[in-house]
């Protein structure tokens, strides 16, 4: 986060010496990856604390919230970038090619070395996902600023700058509208992917005992945390071992950190 930020105002500084939309849409987005940066470790930090009588599940949820509320940012910008893009293709801007290609190869240089830190642990976590992408939108920023700058260099086409923007704005976009329909999917208790249902199921009235299997609802916490509640008819003098068996298989078998397995000798009224 702090690299992130000594970094933006260092190409703040470029994009304002060199004219170059380029390198100041890639100093509004690092302005993005020090929120998004923020925000998740703030999250981080919170989600930490113990689950209390108001929440009894913790505080991991506001991880996802994070992640949305970056998902939608990505998207802000990418809509900025776009339009900014837009107008300079009317209104071109002479471009000082030299300093721009000096800021944006040490900006590459930044995201390449944050964008490690990020994805060094191969998390699955989706807040940490969401910051990644942010600094990956960034360092693609940043080779999209190298390319228009030797292009300028090399022709003099000031067009080239707002044409790779609009490039990696599209990028950015498609990035940030996966975080938010992943988020979005999570916070609205959607069943989580790779959760088949009918498989769980046949594989719940398979064990021993079980006679039927209604009301499963997967939901998760996080992209990490799952969790499931089931009705299972069971034969009346095998109840607890079958409550035992369910709970197990959803635990071993389809990874559900928490499951709430009712049993019942007959199916229930609703």
């Amino acid at each position: 986060m702090l690299i992130t930020g000594l970094f933006m105002l260092i190409e703040v500084a470029g994009a304002i010496l060199s004219g170059s939309l380029a390198l100041f849409a890639d100093a509004g987005h690092m302005l993005s990856d020090f929120a998004a940066l923020l925000l998740a470790l703030i999250a981080f930090r919170i989600s930490h604390k113990p689950a209390d009588h108001r929440r009894s599940y913790g505080y991991d949820r506001l991880q996802i919230l994070a992640a949305f509320v970056n998902g939608l940012t990505l998207i802000g910008i990418a809509i900025w970038i776009c339009y900014e893009a837009i107008q300079r293709f009317f209104e071109p801007v002479m471009i000082l090619a030299g300093p721009m290609l000096v800021v944006a190869l040490v900006g590459l240089l930044v995201n390449i070395v944050v964008f490690f830190i990020l994805t060094r642990g191969g998390s699955e976590n989706l807040n940490m996902k969401a910051a990644a992408l942010h600094v990956l939108g960034d360092l693609l920023g940043s080779v999209a600023a190298i390319a228009a700058a030797l292009i300028i260099l090399a022709t003099g086409w000031m067009p080239a700058d707002p044409l790779l923007s609009i490039i990696v704005a599209l990028l950015v976009l498609r990035a940030g509208y996966a975080v938010l329909r992943q988020s979005a999917h999570i916070l609205l208790e959607g069943t989580p992917d790779n959760t088949p249902q009918d498989l769980i199921i046949d594989t719940l009235q398979a064990i021993d005992g079980v006679k039927d299997v209604h009301h499963l609802h997967i939901w998760a916490l996080t992209a990490e945390r799952r969790l499931a509640t089931v009705h299972v008819v069971a034969e009346p003098h095998k109840t607890d071992q079958i409550r035992v068996a369910v709970s197990q298989t959803l635990v071993e078998k389809f990874h559900i950190t928490h499951p709430t397995v009712q049993v019942e000798i007959r199916p229930c009224d609703s």
